[in-house]
């Protein structure tokens, strides 16, 4: 059934919009005003599909109607509680319909509905639908959809999504007043250096005097900055764009993902974390009932880093020839040896799934402690070096005073 989008007035007079399904613009309009609204205007929706596979690229107007994974979560959440309620499927996500906020997944949750309706299962409707719904979620929805614990599943998706939102989101908070002052101290040097020193040593120039090193050095890079910033911005954002493109290339995605895992802290972190992402995710699909080897198939994709999806997918394969998870993991000499360890026990004692999960628990901890720590060292890091260099200019100014008053003397 076709999907519209419409802008009316309510009863009193207030403008509203969404989306309604009918078999067409007339039917359209007469569902809005059975519904109490008057319709202002009406169009088909955009197809849902998303544009990156059509156009090999994103649009601008995509990049910013993506669909939030907070909102698929909480949409799951709902969906889960309807469903264990006693709720036929298609009645709980034409309930949910109106509740949405976001109109991009108004429209995909509305032509899910449709395509249920035409006889397809829920997994098969999420399916064209990967931006909103990744491959972990249409599996572990069809193994619900096999195994009949459907709310189950759905109650796990969303756990699954809040947790992983509420690290990023912790991870994200503990970054945010170290580049708030990272920023911040850039644009106070820039205007230091391209306003205040030039005003200031115009009168050091016009001595016609020999200055002190530190002073003709502020005047040079003052210089420099008030007459080239703009080629130093150029250079910025040329570096980042190379940059993006270069990581784009398969050579530079395997090059700067190894570098990554390189650095002496960042490495550790990235690993950690693609690792605790890799077990919880596995765990939850194993405890779901997808099989081993489909489950990860599925989680190499997670991984965020190319070298740990290869490591993933080298170890499905061993898997596959009857090598146990462990030994073939630990082959690839990617994984830590702790998580490998426990993922052994797991497998020994058939207790892999809550293995997964105190492993996924352990490495969450343990990056969110680092990131914390690190910041709390940034940031008294940050205020010596803007003093440091706030301290060079006013040496750098001073000095030329002091001798000009030894001079008077």
């Amino acid at each position: 059934m076709p999907v519209f989008e419409y802008t009316a007035l309510d009863a009193k007079g207030k403008s509203t919009s969404g989306i309604v399904d009918a078999e067409g613009l007339q039917a359209a309009r007469q569902k809005l005003r059975s519904a109490g609204k008057f319709p202002v205007s009406i169009r088909p929706a955009e197809e849902a599909q998303p544009r990156l596979a059509r156009q090999g690229r994103l649009s601008l107007k995509a990049r910013f109607s993506r669909v939030k994974a907070s909102e698929v979560a909480m949409i799951t959440r709902q969906l889960a509680t309807l469903i264990g309620a006693g709720f036929p499927l298609v009645s709980a996500i034409e309930a949910l319909l109106p509740q949405t906020n976001s109109h991009g997944l108004k429209r995909t949750l509305a032509r899910i509905k449709d395509a249920i309706v035409e006889g397809n299962s829920f997994a098969q409707a999420l399916a064209p639908y990967p931006h909103a719904f990744p491959p972990i979620y249409v599996n572990m929805v069809r193994a619900g959809e096999t195994s009949g614990t459907l709310e189950i599943v759905l109650e796990r998706l969303a756990e699954i999504t809040e947790k992983q939102q509420a690290l990023s989101n912790r991870i994200q908070a503990a970054l945010a007043y170290p580049i708030f002052m990272l920023l911040f101290g850039a644009v106070v040097l820039f205007v230091l250096l391209t306003y205040i020193v030039p005003t200031i040593t115009t009168i050091f120039v016009d001595m016609k005097q020999v200055l002190p090193t530190p002073t003709r050095v502020l005047i040079l890079l003052s210089g420099f900055f008030k007459d080239f910033w703009w080629i130093v911005l150029a250079l910025v954002v040329g570096a980042g764009f190379a940059a993006g493109r270069f990581r784009a290339t398969a050579y530079g995605r395997r090059w700067s993902d190894g570098l990554v895992l390189r650095l002496p802290l960042l490495g550790s972190l990235a690993r950690k974390l693609a690792v605790a992402r890799f077990s919880r995710t596995l765990g939850s699909l194993l405890e779901n009932g997808v099989t081993m080897l489909v489950a990860l198939d599925i989680v190499k994709n997670i991984a965020g880093n190319l070298l740990i999806t290869e490591a993933v997918a080298r170890a499905g394969e061993e898997v596959s020839k009857g090598k146990s998870l462990w030994l073939s993991l630990s082959e690839t000499q990617v994984f830590p040896m702790l998580p490998i360890q426990m993922i052994q026990v797991g497998e020994q004692s058939g207790e892999m799934e809550k293995m997964l999960y105190k492993i996924a628990d352990v490495y969450e901890n343990e990056v969110e402690t680092t990131i914390l720590r690190l910041t709390s060292y940034l940031e008294p890091v940050m205020i010596l070096v803007m003093g440091a260099i706030v301290g060079f200019i006013v040496l750098s100014i001073c000095l030329p005073i002091f001798e000009m008053n030894q001079m008077i003397r």
